[in-house]
């Protein structure tokens, strides 16, 4: 920001000090200091990942990662978000920054679609713990959606959707309700689906799906972060409340009335006693 307000850049051959004018790369022509500053080019890719191959650019400790997976052309693309090594489907490569904040950051709220296949049955109480959100890790994950039940022999086949991307995340969310992912695949991402992309390759997305992926999600109401946290701060109010009897009475206390509950036990009494106390009859 500085080295514009420092009037160092050009736009047009106009000195500019104002940070937030606006630039059109196709047509515009910049300089910082006299030199001509090219424009990025941004790439955006879908790749169908095999299970076996990490997601990272690189780790010595990896056999093989998803770059491997990739020409030396598209070598400088950085995966958006995470697919576990034994995960199949969907993965995202750009160098566009702000896209991948946009696509991976649980506040923008971006669904992915997963493929699961688990042994045994999804149980409607299994089910009903997975969409209201499950603590792992401390931390109570958003609702996930449990979509198209398939029952295949003695396994069963369902569409799950989440909109979180902690590691190993629908994995450990299966394991607290007591279910094994014997596959995992993710079919669809902010809009975009895998469709027909074969396995271990990798294509261009169009510009449609690129406006699409830009185009912003509708906003969710958003689950707890921290549930053992809120859970700790009811159970503070509750005992707040019963510790301290006035406070239920203060939304009919009158304007001036004592606040002291002994006060307020007393005045009941002599109500009642004055109720209960026979009247005399007056002879007219």
């Amino acid at each position: 920001m500085g080295v514009v307000q420092n009037g160092r850049v050009t736009l047009n051959g106009v000195v500019v000090k104002e940070p937030s004018t606006p630039v059109d790369p196709r047509k515009d022509k910049v300089t910082v200091d006299g030199r001509s500053i090219e424009a990025k080019n941004l790439d955006y890719i879908m790749l169908n990942k095999p299970a076996g191959f990490v997601t990272t650019k690189e780790d010595a400790h990896a056999e093989r990662t998803v770059m491997d997976l990739l020409p030396q052309n598209l070598q400088h693309l950085v995966p958006v978000g995470r697919l576990d090594k034994d995960t199949e489907g969907l993965l995202l490569l750009t160098n566009d920054g702000d896209l991948t904040f946009r696509l991976t950051h649980p506040q923008f709220y971006v669904d992915k679609t997963y493929l699961v296949r688990i042994g045994g049955s999804l149980l409607s109480e299994k089910k009903r713990r997975l969409e209201k959100g499950i603590v792992i890790e401390g931390h109570k994950t958003s609702p996930a959606q449990i979509l198209d039940i398939r029952v295949k022999g003695d396994q069963t086949e369902f569409l799950m959707v989440i909109h979180e991307g902690r590691k190993r995340q629908i994995r450990l969310m299966l394991k607290s309700v007591g279910c094994f992912a014997s596959y995992l695949k993710r079919i669809a991402q902010g809009g975009l689906e895998l469709g027909n992309l074969s396995l271990g390759q990798w294509r261009a997305l169009t510009a449609t799906e690129i406006g699409i992926l830009k185009k912003p999600a509708p906003k969710r109401e958003a689950a707890p972060l921290n549930a053992e946290h809120n859970v700790k701060q009811e159970v503070r109010k509750f005992k707040k409340k019963s510790q301290n009897p006035s406070s239920q009475r203060s939304e009919s206390r009158k304007p001036g009335q004592r606040r002291d509950s002994k006060f307020s036990a007393r005045d009941n009494a002599q109500q009642i006693r004055e109720a209960q106390r026979p009247k005399r009859r007056f002879k007219q």
